[in-house]
């Protein structure tokens, strides 16, 4: 087999993702899916780490809106990642799969607080760490969260499976005439306002210069593709050949 193009990548699942057409509660055909390419993606000796998001159970600022305390209506978004980090987790061990779910709101009965030195250690022995509950801090999303561990941890990339094949210039959903990007800049993301991450994150792996490779988790095995190199989706960082 050939050599994975990185040592070490951050995975960012949506929430919405996991929940396959449903788009809430949990599919586990879906989830089971995914953890196979994981797994595949780990014989090759690529180190993974895994932030998922809530948004199949509840996102704070949508679901809460005017109705709740903002700060109270992240917590409950933080709190179903972690149900998210735990069927992955479950899913991945019956596969044989050592994993380590690690939170940033520490909940010691049923996950490791989040330590970046420990969680470091288990994915040089071959273990998926899973981080939970996003920064820890409201007004924060998931996506910050992942550009955060990413960061920490020393990450090579970040793949970000969502539900869109790439970055448009404009909603396929509603302009037919949308164009994808193969490449793109951050700087170009932010200035045309494209839905990649919010500007929080992706101005945060701008400042770390850290490659974000959007695609879709429609067909899992993508997530393997980009480890090896193949071109999917669409890969926003510094400079872009169009740029």
């Amino acid at each position: 087999m050939n050599e994975p193009k990185f040592h070490r990548i951050l995975l960012k699942i949506s929430g919405e993702a996991l929940a396959g057409d449903a788009s809430r509660g949990l599919n586990f055909d879906v989830i089971g899916s995914v953890c196979d390419v994981i797994k595949d993606c780990l014989k090759t000796g690529v180190q993974v780490g895994i932030v998922v998001g809530g948004g199949n159970f509840w996102r704070g600022i949508k679901d809460g809106g005017d109705r709740m305390e903002r700060t109270r209506a992240d917590h409950m978004g933080m709190l179903a990642t972690v149900i998210n980090c735990l069927a992955l987790a479950d899913s991945l061990e019956q596969r044989g799969v050592e994993v380590r779910v690690q939170t940033a709101i520490e909940m010691s009965r049923i996950a490791e607080p989040y330590i970046r030195g420990k969680a470091i250690r288990h994915m040089e022995k071959g273990r998926v760490v899973i981080f939970g509950c996003g920064t820890g801090n409201p007004f924060f999303s998931t996506d910050t969260g992942a550009v955060l561990r990413a960061a920490e941890i020393g990450a090579d990339a970040i793949l970000l499976a969502k539900n869109v094949d790439g970055v448009y210039s404009d909603d396929p959903s509603k302009n037919p005439d949308a164009v994808k990007f193969d490449e793109i800049t951050y700087d170009e993301v932010l200035a045309k306002h494209l839905s990649v991450m919010d500007s929080t994150a992706t101005s945060l792996s701008m400042d770390n210069n850290i490659p974000i490779i959007l695609f879709a988790l429609k067909d899992p095995e993508n997530i393997l593709r980009v480890v090896m190199g193949e071109k999917i989706g669409t890969v926003v960082k510094e400079e872009s050949e169009h740029g």
